[in-house]
């Protein structure tokens, strides 16, 4: 028999959901609040004075040709840190999940650098990269491979790329390990009996039962490419070189914080989050019909 607890006052929900309820009203719908009512806003530098423009701010972003050209940059950024973080993921969780000898040396190896900073994970690609000091730099001159991405945009995206994608690979190799460990075993024995070879046995038992959680990851792993990689850019690269790097995140702390434009700031913070929950909602509502619960 299920066992459930039945709340016999009708306040004591709401007292014990009320720690919850006011960290997210304090911490998300009252900033999100403000930067709406900003972006309908001009407002000087110091904060003294204030304009209501309405859409002006929005309209100024639309004729902007550096702001349309970030959402390219964001898009090419997402689909790259999404898809290669959770590709290599996968493959990481299988190997894993097939080792019996020094298992737990080689799961917690993988896990380290989920535990780094994102600031931290910047400046250390930012280091092993960097044209003079960098070790990997050093090694790809004597390749012939000349590595600058102060100067290079492409290997400047390149480099907060592969940051990016390393610093997620951890919490992605978490979940799929997770969901390798949960499939039976008598599945994957019924199916080498069969005759199924590993790649066989993989793409029609394993990857199957892993959809719900590759659907989990794929939209944390958007959100995350939209949302936490700026810590990274901003100490591997700063946006540079130009705008190479400066997605749309990056661009709004760019506005906002060092040109001042609070209300353009506070538009593209708005542009942003409708991105954001739009792309969850398409998600939520094609891709995971094609889930395998």
């Amino acid at each position: 028999m299920e066992k459930r607890v039945l709340f016999r006052s009708t306040w004591l929900p709401w007292v014990l959901l009320l720690p919850q309820l006011l960290i997210i009203g304090i911490f998300f719908f009252w900033p999100a609040a403000q930067a709406v009512l900003q972006s309908f806003q001009i407002e000087d530098a110091f904060g003294m004075s204030t304009e209501w423009v309405g859409l002006e701010n929005f309209a100024n972003l639309l004729d902007d040709p550096t702001y349309l050209n970030s959402f390219m940059r964001t898009a090419l950024f997402s689909v790259l840190v999404a898809g290669l973080g959770i590709a290599i993921s996968l493959i990481l969780a299988i190997f894993a999940d097939r080792i019996v000898r020094a298992a737990m040396l080689y799961k917690t190896l993988l896990i380290v650098p989920y535990a780094v900073a994102p600031v931290i994970a910047g400046v250390l690609w930012m280091f092993m990269f960097s044209p003079s000091l960098g070790v990997v730099a050093h090694y790809l001159g004597e390749l012939g491979y000349n590595w600058n991405h102060i100067m290079n945009e492409g290997q400047a995206m390149a480099l907060v790329v592969l940051a990016s994608v390393w610093k997620q690979i951890s919490y992605n190799f978490l979940f799929f390990l997770a969901g390798l460990q949960s499939i039976p075993k008598s599945l994957i024995e019924a199916a080498s009996i069969d005759g199924a070879g590993p790649w066989r046995r993989f793409w029609n038992i394993q990857l199957p039962l892993l959809s719900p959680t590759t659907f989990f990851l794929l939209v944390i792993n958007i959100v995350y490419a939209f949302f936490d990689t700026f810590g990274i850019i901003d100490a591997a690269t700063a946006g540079g070189p130009g705008q190479s790097t400066s997605i749309l995140v990056y661009k709004v702390y760019q506005d906002g914080f060092k040109s001042l434009d609070l209300g353009s700031s506070a538009a593209q913070s708005v542009i942003l989050m409708i991105i954001v929950v739009a792309l969850t909602v398409v998600q939520f509502r094609y891709v995971e019909k094609k889930v395998q619960y």
